[in-house]
């Protein structure tokens, strides 16, 4: 996939590394290292992405991604250390398309930026007849956790996992339902097929080994979130 990908961040171990990462999938890449730099860019080059870090020794990255929506509505993923939820809902309220905490897999960021790329130029090819809309959905891709049903197969940042087919089964469901909170009497009937009022350990153990597969750390999972007292979401 083409693209021309301007990485912003002050600490050139990350900024070279992430452009290598991206060079080795064919994307074009333009590196600052300071916000000033970066709006000089932004003003005289054409970008398809932007990857932005928060912290910089000048201008943040929340203004510097103000500034690109002020014109401009290609994808931007924030980078930055902190953890903070209110950071987070900053940077997406502003117009941020995605957001990645230090430290992080290189792969992670490529994954994102294929994602969010692939959804730009999908949006930019205006929407899709009532017919194609009509069609189910034949594959997921979350924020580099590919799963698509018709080659049954699940792949994360690239490499594949090997899933039974209760697994699969448990992780595609919940992908489709992307966003909404399921609980373990829901998934239990839409997987097995049945009403059981014992369910509830039976799809603990299987999301265990699902989130031990994707390497989910246990109080802080990227993928399928545990909501005390009502179930499981993908996010």
């Amino acid at each position: 996939m083409e693209g021309n990908i301007l990485i912003v961040d002050d600490e050139k171990e990350i900024a070279d590394l992430i452009e290598v990462c991206l060079q080795n999938d064919g994307y074009t890449v333009q590196k600052c290292y300071n916000g000033i730099e970066a709006l000089k860019y932004i003003e005289s080059k054409p970008f398809d992405l932007a990857i932005l870090d928060v912290m910089l020794p000048d201008i943040d990255g929340f203004r510097i991604c103000q500034k690109i929506r002020e014109r401009y509505y290609y994808p931007i993923i924030m980078l930055t250390a902190r953890g903070e939820d209110m950071d987070k809902i900053m940077g997406l309220t502003i117009g941020a398309d995605d957001y990645i905490t230090k430290p992080f897999n290189p792969l992670e960021v490529v994954a994102r930026v294929k994602t969010q790329l692939r959804r730009y130029v999908q949006y930019n090819q205006g929407a899709a007849s009532k017919e194609d809309r009509a069609q189910p959905a034949e594959e997921y891709d979350i924020r580099g956790l590919v799963i698509n049903k018709n080659t049954h197969k699940c792949t994360l940042y690239g490499k594949e996992i090997a899933l039974t087919p209760i697994e699969f089964s448990i992780l595609w469901y919940l992908c489709g339902q992307r966003g909404n909170v399921i609980s373990s009497e829901e998934l239990f009937e839409k997987v097995w097929g049945e009403a059981n009022i014992d369910n509830n350990n039976t799809v603990m153990a299987h999301i265990g080994r699902l989130r031990e597969k994707l390497k989910e750390p246990a109080r802080h999972p990227k993928f399928i979130k545990t909501v005390w007292g009502v179930g499981y979401t993908v996010e």
